[in-house]
Formats: structure tokens, C-alpha cells, sequence
């Protein structure tokens, strides 16, 4: 009997009350905001990034990638970290190295070291999400669980939001390296709180085996598949002998991770559970969902800035819009999941978010800003019905002892999801911009009109010839942008179907039958 109390001591509630209990918990949201938040601050400033460091958009986008593959690979690791050293200790390690790393990054004189520092970035903020989870239901009473995990939510779905803001105006008022320097006094201070008001709530610690091949094998298929994206325009894909073995090495791992995840008696990674198929599907359909919507999230402040000439603050202020549907709608959604088949909702979400992204494929060089905002606007909306319904979802379909792995593997997916398309958009968008603009240049109509009237306005037949090839690229990138819009909506509006291959949940309160 004092065993089971003792376990049920260690794994359940240890409440704080009064103030103290909400300065700990805005501690741990602030904490989980403001890793969300480097997911996004720097989207707007790749461009920023990219010409300080004398590199193109394509390479700039790194920056983001190195940090989302990074968190994706750390965060199986997070149980087994919480276990071994303790929940509030890894925690507040998490958030100090998060700091150091973030300095870094804003001294990094070149691109490479700035995606070295990203990685360690990316590394210390892995765990910090699940654990800040872990760390509230430990604090907080039983009655205001709801309360807490809603707090908690809510710094998820606004940070976001205030990425690009806060990117484009610290971008343009202080430059790129703030980006990362505004990260350092908010972690060494929460960090320090945080060890100091709940120390005394740690949680137990025990040794647990770490399935140190699987995660080497996770490492190597991961990191050769990313770095295989990032390179391949660069070194001319497959003509390239270094992404040939790059690609090898990637699919060789890949096929060695499954194999000894599924058969290693500890595996960092828990593939058994995608034997439920609402796991299963729900996960695909987040992976494919998530991967486009990123995509989305990067092009837009990229077209904005090179194409239209936006700086990174109205850059940022366009896209934030979506942003304001989603705060609203987010609660709404969470009770409507109790009352609501969920592939229902999620579909709805996507058939939303795919009519707007079609709605993007019209957009023309010369687009106003009102145009461009209401769309945002509409984007947030759908937002919260396809990733609420479908974390439900997919987790509705695992038993509870599994609900950490899964949890685990849905969020490694989407981050990993995300990296990968965000190399593969701005790959095929720089592509795409290539050959309209040969197509372009091959059918115009009127060309040395053209050039004549320049030259006669004062322009020498450079000149002319620079400005009219100028007008060409222009119309290259806005059609390239417009064909990526597209097939983002064909990928939302394929998903919104694949998600009835999952099994109708069979706990969902209020719904017919159960």
C-alpha cells in the first residue's frame, strides 16, 4: 500500500496554491511561448539573414529548417530525460541552454556557424514543450486542470502569431541578430524562477535504458534527408555524388530505424503504436496537413519581401493576421471535439483552408495588402479545426499507457513534416521561378518596343535590357508563387478525404451511439 501511494505520489499531483502557483504557471507558458515563437520570428527574417550574411533566400531558409529538425529529434528523448535527471531539472537546463544558444546565434559572423547554433538552439528547446505540459498538471489542482491546459494552449496558438510581428519589426529596427538576443534575459530569468519555486516539485528519478542505436539511427537518416533537401539545387541533385550518398545513407537509416525500433525492447522512438489506425492515419494526415500549411507560412513572408517589396515589419503585419480567427476559434473548437465526429470538423477545417489557398493561386503582382490580409484572415479560421480535431483524433485511438509515445512520435512527425517541406517549397519554388521565366523571355510580345521607349525615356540599352528582364523575373516568381499555392490547396483538399480511413472514434462524448 505505501508503494502505490508512494508511485502514485511521484507520478501524480503536486499541487502549489495562491500566487506563487500562477507566477509558476505563467513561468512555464512563458517559457513554452517563446520556443513556439523561434519556430516563426524568423520566417520574416530570412531575407534579413540572408543578406547579412551574404547568402541567397533558399540557403537563408536553413536557419529554419536546422532548428525544427533539430527540436523534432530531441523530443522521444524527452521521457527518458525526465525519468533520468528529473522533469524540473532538465527543464530549467533546457531553458538556460536555450539562452547561451540563442546569444550564439545572434554573434554568428556566417551561415554555417549561425545552422550550427540553430541545431543547439533546436536541441535545448525540444524537450521544453512537452515538459512545460508535464510540469503544469503537476502544479496545478485537479479543478483547474482545464484552466491550465488552456493557458498553456493559448501561448501555443498566439506565438505564432507574434512571431512575424516581432520578427519584422526587431528586423527592421535593430537587425537580424535581436532576432535572437531578445531570447537571452527571458530564458536565464525563467529559467532561474522556475528551478527555484519548483524544485521542491520535482519528480522521481530512476535509471531507465536509452536506446542510444535507435537514436544514432533516427540522427543519421533525419540529418542526411534534411541536409539532402537543403543542398540538392545547389549541387545539381543526383548529378551530385554527394547527394547520391546522401540519399543512400537516407534511405539505408530509414530502413534500419524501423527495423530495430520494432524490435528494440526500449525504443526511443515507439513505432508499435501506429497499429491503430486512427493513430495512424490521424498522424499522415497531420504530417501532410502541417507540412503544406508551414510551406505556406514561409512563402508568404519570402514573396512578400523579394517580390513585392515589403519590408520585414509589413511583412509581418500582413501575416499575422491569421492569427486573430485562431484565438477566437481555438476554445470554440476544443468543446466542439466532445460533441462532434472530428473527421468532420477536420475536414471542414481543410476544405476551408484549401478553398483559401486556391483563392491565393489568383494573386497578381500588382495585389493590395487588403487583398492579401483577408485571405490570413480566413487561413485562421480553419486553423484550429484541423489541428485540434486531429491531435484528438489520433490520440483518442491509443491506450493510455501509450499516450506519451504517441504523443511523442505525432510531434516529431509534424516538426519533421515541416522541416522538409519548407526545403522542398523553396526548392520548388526557385524551380518553378526559373522556368517561367525562360518561358517568359521566349514568348514576349513587343519586347524591343519596349526597350526603345526605355532608351528614349534616358535608360542606356543596359540599362533597358536590365529593367525589362527585371519586369520578367517579377511575373516569373508571382506565377511561381501561384503554382506552390496550388499544389498546397491539392495536398489540403486530398487529406480532407484521406482522413476517413481512420476509424470513427469510439470515446467521443455526445455523439450518436456512444
Amino acid at each position: 500500500m505505501a508503494e502505490a501511494r508512494a508511485s502514485n505520489d511521484d507520478n501524480g499531483f503536486s499541487p502549489m496554491t495562491g500566487p506563487v502557483l500562477w507566477v509558476a504557471g505563467f513561468l512555464l507558458a512563458i517559457s513554452n511561448f517563446m520556443v513556439v515563437l523561434d519556430t516563426t520570428i524568423a520566417n520574416v527574417s530570412v531575407p534579413n539573414i540572408a543578406g547579412g550574411l551574404a547568402v541567397s533566400p533558399s540557403q537563408g531558409t536553413w536557419v529554419i529548417t536546422s532548428y525544427a529538425v533539430a527540436e523534432a529529434i530531441v523530443v522521444p528523448l524527452t521521457g527518458w530525460l525526465a525519468q533520468r535527471f528529473g522533469a524540473v531539472r532538465v527543464f530549467a537546463f533546457a531553458m538556460l541552454s536555450f539562452g547561451v544558444c540563442s546569444f550564439l546565434c545572434g554573434l554568428a559572423p556566417s551561415l554555417g556557424l549561425l545552422v550550427v547554433f540553430r541545431v543547439m538552439q533546436g536541441l535545448s528547446g525540444g524537450p521544453m514543450m512537452p515538459l512545460s505540459q508535464v510540469l503544469m498538471r503537476r502544479i496545478f489542482p485537479p479543478a483547474q486542470q482545464n484552466l491550465a491546459m488552456g493557458l498553456w494552449s493559448m501561448t501555443t496558438v498566439t506565438a505564432p502569431i507574434a512571431g512575424p510581428l516581432l520578427g519584422g519589426y526587431i528586423c527592421d529596427n535593430a537587425g537580424w541578430p535581436w532576432v535572437f538576443y531578445i531570447n537571452v534575459p527571458v530564458a536565464v530569468l525563467c529559467a532561474g524562477l522556475v528551478w527555484r519555486l519548483m524544485a521542491k516539485h520535482e519528480t522521481g528519478t530512476r535509471k531507465v535504458p536509452v536506446d542510444f542505436t535507435g537514436l544514432a539511427l533516427l540522427i543519421i537518416w533525419v540529418g542526411s534527408m534534411q541536409i539532402m533537401l537543403d543542398k540538392g539545387k545547389d549541387l545539381d541533385w543526383f548529378a551530385s555524388p554527394f547527394i547520391v550518398a546522401l540519399a543512400v545513407v537516407a534511405v539505408v537509416g530509414f530502413i534500419a530505424f524501423l527495423i530495430w525500433e520494432l524490435t528494440d525492447a526500449h525504443p526511443v522512438v515507439d513505432l508499435r503504436v501506429f497499429r491503430h489506425r486512427g493513430f495512424a492515419v490521424g498522424t499522415l494526415a497531420m504530417s501532410l496537413t502541417f507540412g503544406a500549411f508551414f510551406a505556406s507560412v514561409v512563402l508568404i513572408p519570402l514573396w512578400l519581401q523579394i517580390n513585392l517589396g515589403y519590408t520585414a515589419s509589413w511583412a509581418g503585419r500582413v501575416t499575422a493576421w491569421q492569427g486573430v480567427l485562431a484565438v477566437v476559434m481555438s476554445p470554440i473548437v476544443a468543446k466542439l471535439i466532445g460533441k462532434f465526429d472530428p473527421r468532420v470538423l477536420f475536414s471542414f477545417g481543410l476544405l476551408v483552408l484549401a478553398m483559401v489557398t486556391f483563392w491565393r493561386t489568383w494573386f497578381a503582382s500588382n495585389i493590395d495588402p487588403h487583398h492579401i490580409i483577408l485571405p490570413q484572415i480566413a487561413q485562421g479560421f480553419a486553423m484550429p479545426f484541423f489541428f485540434i480535431s486531429v491531435m484528438s483524433l489520433a490520440l483518442s485511438a491509443v491506450p493510455v499507457q501509450e499516450m506519451a509515445s504517441a504523443s511523442g512520435l505525432i510531434n516529431f512527425t509534424r516538426t519533421t513534416a515541416a522541416a522538409f517541406a519548407t526545403s522542398l517549397t523553396t526548392t520548388g519554388w526557385e524551380d518553378a521561378a526559373a522556368t517561367h521565366h525562360s518561358d517568359l523571355a521566349g514568348s514576349l510580345n513587343g519586347a524591343q518596343q519596349t526597350m526603345d521607349s526605355m532608351k528614349a525615356s534616358g535608360l542606356s540599352a543596359d540599362q533597358a535590357r536590365g529593367a525589362l528582364d527585371q519586369l520578367v523575373q517579377g511575373q516569373s516568381v508571382m506565377l511561381a508563387t501561384d503554382h506552390m499555392f496550388l499544389i498546397c490547396a491539392m495536398i489540403f483538399t486530398f487529406v480532407a478525404a484521406v482522413i476517413w480511413l481512420a476509424p470513427r472514434p469510439k470515446a467521443m462524448m455526445g455523439l450518436p451511439g456512444h
